[in-house]
């Protein structure tokens, strides 16, 4: 799934014989390129608001849509599980069908689906929207990069990329603060339908500006599409997924046993289908070859892992917030702001200074600093109990965004360090893949940690305090299995490249720009 740039240039010119070979003159910039930059930009900062978007909106969507507390899962682990399951493809895709053309498809999509989500009869079209958006997402996102890496010289990019990373992190604050002001200003009646509906005219402008100033690029010689894998991937997630959504409601059914049990035969099939198809045409969906590379196997470990313990929190706070402490949409949102902006400085720091100088150390210490952040909001949880107040949390809400902003900025060149570079493209995908179906098997995971304990917690008294009570016991025995996660993954980076990437000789430089999905992980 490497990019390259698009073959569709100036033919060279002939050689004339007898004659010195002339040094062609450089093409002059295409100033359209900085139109199709801000618009590919718009397209990811959309698609990154709308993941984190959702969740402070979850208690509105509820009340008014009457969603169960399963449906509610759904609406957030539907859209990871598609996006997952179709980054890969969609990188694919765009390398054979062209860039643009994908891309327009996806925003397209994208905004429909949208429509759809703010238009929901209930929470089944609610769901079933949801993970169109995620499909559709996965057509458009993974376009982005690449046709950056098409459209601008190689000494541009660095200003490019830098430029997405602020973007990233502003999509990073925005996106639970805009929740939060939309859902609460209740425009024109309609609740919660307006953190959807606000995609449809970023979408249409986007849709119309990207078909003028886009140019077309393909891969000269992209690989094959692997349906049957991607097939298998999703059937595989979903038998683990839906009993583990549905289960607590239904009472635990032996079928969601079996379903979970045969969801690792499906799996198993996965693998054995994708060396099968390695040995027939080289195109698998994944490059299994890779987990021989002990650094990215361990890697890879840490990003699902991760993956999981970002998508037991994110939802689990939410609901410890609005539904156990009471609190209104905008203070949750607003509670969240230092949590965010501590992410974003530790993430940038650490890339620019502590990782050229300590390594795998700083990775290490971020996963020990957010798993102290963790048990600091336990014990304040505990401590102040449902009298507890926004300032209180942001001691431990900034200890835990430093903590994560020194893991995820450089998690990735330190998966790909070890990589060869001709498997750079495939490795970034996947890496991308596993940590959205790692936040997708943690929202499933809700069902268990934490609604479990708010249902036994229930049982034991009624009345609006008792509740409130559940959520907050349900939300810091939730918080002890993160923080056991964090344990895990640090113990897991100790299978990491001691050294920074470029100082690994024969390592992929560059990961392929058709990966592109770090947003995702502070959503």
């Amino acid at each position: 799934m490497t990019s390259r740039t698009s073959a569709e240039t100036e033919p060279p010119l002939l050689p004339n014989p007898g004659a010195q070979p002339a040094q062609p003159a450089p093409a002059p910039a295409d100033r359209r390129r900085w139109f199709a930059l801000a618009i590919v930009m718009t397209a990811a900062f959309m698609d990154l608001v709308d993941v984190t978007i959702v969740n402070v909106a979850i208690p509105s969507i509820k009340q008014e849509a009457g969603a169960t507390f399963s449906q509610i899962q759904w609406i957030t682990a539907g859209y990871a599980l598609a996006f997952a399951a179709g980054l890969i493809t969609g990188g694919r895709l765009g390398d054979i069908h062209g860039r643009k053309r994908l891309f327009l498809i996806g925003i397209g999509g994208f905004t429909i689906a949208s429509a759809l989500c703010g238009f929901a009869a209930n929470p089944e079209m609610l769901v079933a929207s949801r993970i169109l958006q995620g499909a559709m997402a996965a057509l458009m996102v993974p376009q982005v990069l690449s046709i950056v890496h098409a459209t601008f010289p190689a000494h541009e990019r660095g200003k490019v990329f830098g430029l997405f990373g602020a973007v990233v992190g502003l999509g990073a604050v925005t996106g639970p603060l805009l929740g939060a002001l939309l859902t609460e200003w209740n425009l024109f009646g309609l609740e919660w339908r307006p953190i959807f509906l606000i995609n449809l005219p970023v979408g249409i402008a986007g849709l119309i500006l990207g078909s003028r100033f886009i140019t077309e690029s393909k891969a000269p010689k992209a690989l094959k599409l692997d349906l049957v894998g991607v097939s298998l991937v999703i059937l595989g997630l979903l038998m683990l997924l839906y009993p583990l959504t549905r289960g607590r409601e239904l009472g635990w059914p032996t079928w969601g046993y079996v379903s979970m049990a045969g969801a690792l035969v499906v799996l198993a099939a996965l693998v054995a289908y994708e060396k099968w198809k390695t040995a027939r045409d080289g195109s698998p969906l994944i490059e299994l070859s890779l987990f021989k590379v002990k650094s990215f196997a361990a890697g890879i470990a840490v990003q699902t892992v991760f993956g999981v313990a970002l998508g037991i929190f994110f939802l689990v706070w939410t609901m410890y917030m609005q539904f156990g402490l009471g609190w209104s949409p905008l203070k949750a949102g607003l509670t969240g702001i230092p949590f965010s902006i501590a992410v974003s400085t530790a993430a940038g720091l650490s890339v620019q200074k502590l990782v050229p100088r300590f390594g795998r150390k700083v990775l290490q210490a971020g996963a020990l600093v957010m798993g102290i952040g963790v048990l600091l909001y336990i014990w304040e949880s505990g401590r102040y109990g449902m009298s507890i107040a926004p300032w209180q949390m942001a001691l431990p809400l900034v200890v835990m965004g430093v903590g994560m902003g020194l893991i995820v900025a450089p998690l990735t060149d330190a998966i790909l360090s070890e990589v060869p570079r001709e498997h750079a493209g495939s490795a970034s995908g996947l890496i991308s893949t596993v940590q959205q179906m790692g936040n997708a098997l943690g929202l499933g995971l809700v069902s268990v940690v934490f609604f479990g304990v708010v249902d036994d917690r229930l049982t034991e008294a009624t009345g609006p305090t008792a509740a409130g009570l559940a959520f907050a016991d349900g939300f810091q025995h939730a918080l002890g299995w993160v923080a056991a996660v964090m344990g895990v993954i640090f113990l897991l980076m100790f299978a990491l490249p001691g050294r920074p990437a470029q100082h690994v000789e024969g390592a992929a430089e560059e990961p392929s720009p058709t990966s592109e999905k770090a947003p995702a992980l502070v959503g």
